[in-house]
């Protein structure tokens, strides 16, 4: 059985807990993703027992990272607006980005290595698409499921790290100017695919079908 299903559970939990923090705390003020190592010196736990908890580099890393217990970005009175829903989802998305940016660089770096331990990590795994196809959701007796993931994809093209580091660093912009500037360029997506077509492309759904194989990654 799995060593922290087992035992003093609840202590387990707070160590478990403890090098979480403490491997967040590392990146924020390092700028680079710790070993399991220097984890455990910075919290004071054994390099034994933190081995125990997290047998990789990447296991430690995976579970650091801010978004990996987000379920959904939406207020639980959001409605069923489309663009209330999708405006929310981008807001609350881009605020845990900015609260965590150094981590969020970190895994950024890490995600576009090119090999195998890289393939977990959350950025790969499609999160924010998933958050924006929930807000799009309404959308559903307009189009169909291939079509909202397409516009959720097309949503997170613009909306993440990546594009925040580029507003940031090549832009000059502030962050609270990046985030405005995502929200904008993700419900103007959102308007251009639901406003009736006037050009030989066809109807909403074929503009939405029109390029395939989207990226899953986010």
């Amino acid at each position: 059985m799995d060593y922290e299903k087992v035992g003093r559970t609840r202590q387990k939990q707070r160590t478990r807990a403890a090098l979480i923090a403490s491997a967040r705390d590392l990146v924020a003020r390092g700028g680079r993703p710790p070993t399991v190592a220097e984890t455990a010196e910075a919290a004071s736990i054994s390099r034994t027992t933190a081995y125990r908890y997290f047998p990789s580099q990447n296991s430690l890393l995976l579970a650091a990272h801010p978004e990996i217990a987000a379920t959904s970005m939406l207020p639980s009175d959001i409605g069923d607006d489309p663009e209330d829903r999708l405006e929310a989802a981008v807001r609350g998305f881009l605020v845990m980005v900015v609260d965590t940016e150094s981590q969020q660089r970190t895994m950024l770096r890490l995600s576009l290595q090119a090999d195998a331990t890289t393939r977990a990590l959350p950025l790969r795994q499609g999160r924010a698409i998933g958050w924006f196809t929930e807000a799009l959701s309404p959308l559903a007796p307009q189009f169909d499921e291939q079509a909202i993931r397409r516009l959720a994809v097309a949503v997170r093209a613009v909306v993440g790290i990546e594009s925040l580091i580029w507003l940031v660093d090549v832009a000059g912009m502030s962050r609270d100017e990046a985030i405005e500037q995502m929200t904008w360029s993700a419900i103007a997506l959102l308007r251009r695919a639901v406003a009736p077509s006037t050009s030989p492309a066809g109807s909403q759904s074929t503009r939405l079908r029109q390029t395939d194989g989207a990226s899953s990654s986010a």
